[in-house]
């Protein structure tokens, strides 16, 4: 099976697996970036919006790259360390807002609802995240992006998630902002445990002989969208009991796409950390 890091790099996307031996050791933190391809003045950029929370508080984090990797700029919003929940930034490849006074949240670092941030290029909403749209556009003062989805499509995700035997998370594997609940479910501590995949409470993969097949892939089918999964819970079996790394996981969409075999749209890493 091809490593995870020369899959992501087809899509452009470079993730770091925070189970290698340069991070071994680490305390894992609860964290969601997305990643989101746009167009900046007429340059294929990434926006990557980086979500945490630790013993310390939470925080946003938003930035901006060429197609080189070069930071375009960078800001950093700790709403729940200081009293500014609700603020702009104006910087020089674009203006970052964000209204997080109402946010709602889960276990996630992400919040589910109750704020806005948004980025926006010469009075265009280049991206706009959460479900206050209203008021974001009234506060910007922007307008829509003339292309589709405000002008940024959603590439890649990275989380880590926590869980006993289950794991659980939203996933986005079409363009039509349809949201999945995707749920993995492993019991370690039975003598011969298996992996299992749900979407929605369906369950579309099972892998049995899990201490043999630790590292693997398959293709499960996702309201007709193909999507590649592979795994590796080496570390969950193997691991070192003083430092119980985490397993990793990635869904990836197959799209077709005429004179080439296929094509790759969302990308979802997810790091599980067992909680004992």
């Amino acid at each position: 099976m091809r490593d995870f890091t020369s899959c992501s790099g087809e899509n452009g996307v470079q993730v770091t697996d925070p189970s290698s031996s340069s991070n071994a050791g680490k305390v894992s933190q609860n964290l969601v970036i997305c990643i989101y391809r746009c167009c900046i003045r007429g340059r294929t950029c990434l926006i990557t919006v980086t979500w945490t929370k630790n013993l310390m508080g939470q925080c946003v984090t938003i930035g901006v790259e060429d197609s080189c990797n070069r930071s375009l700029c960078k800001v950093e919003i700790k709403p729940w360390l200081f009293t500014k929940r609700k603020g702009s930034k104006n910087l020089e490849a674009c203006d970052v807002y964000w209204d997080l006074s109402s946010a709602k949240f889960g276990s996630s670092s992400e919040p589910l609802g109750g704020f806005y941030v948004g980025v926006v290029v010469d009075k265009e909403m280049v991206l706009l995240l959460g479900d206050m749209k209203k008021e974001a556009f009234k506060n910007t003062n922007a307008a829509a992006s003339p292309s589709s989805s405000l002008g940024a499509m959603f590439i890649a995700k990275k989380e880590h998630v926590f869980g006993k035997r289950t794991f659980a998370t939203k996933a986005q594997f079409s363009g039509d902002d349809k949201t999945h609940d995707l749920v993995i479910v492993c019991d370690t501590s039975v003598s011969d445990p298996c992996l299992v995949v749900c979407v929605d409470g369906k369950t579309l993969m099972e892998v049995k002989r899990l201490r043999w097949k630790f590292r693997g892939n398959d293709t499960i089918v996702v309201n007709r969208i193909s999507v590649e999964v592979l795994w590796d819970v080496h570390s969950w079996f193997f691991g070192l009991p003083s430092s119980p790394g985490n397993a990793v996981f990635m869904f990836r969409t197959c799209q077709a796409v005429e004179n080439k075999p296929q094509s790759f749209g969302f990308t979802l890493f997810l790091y599980a950390w067992k909680n004992e």
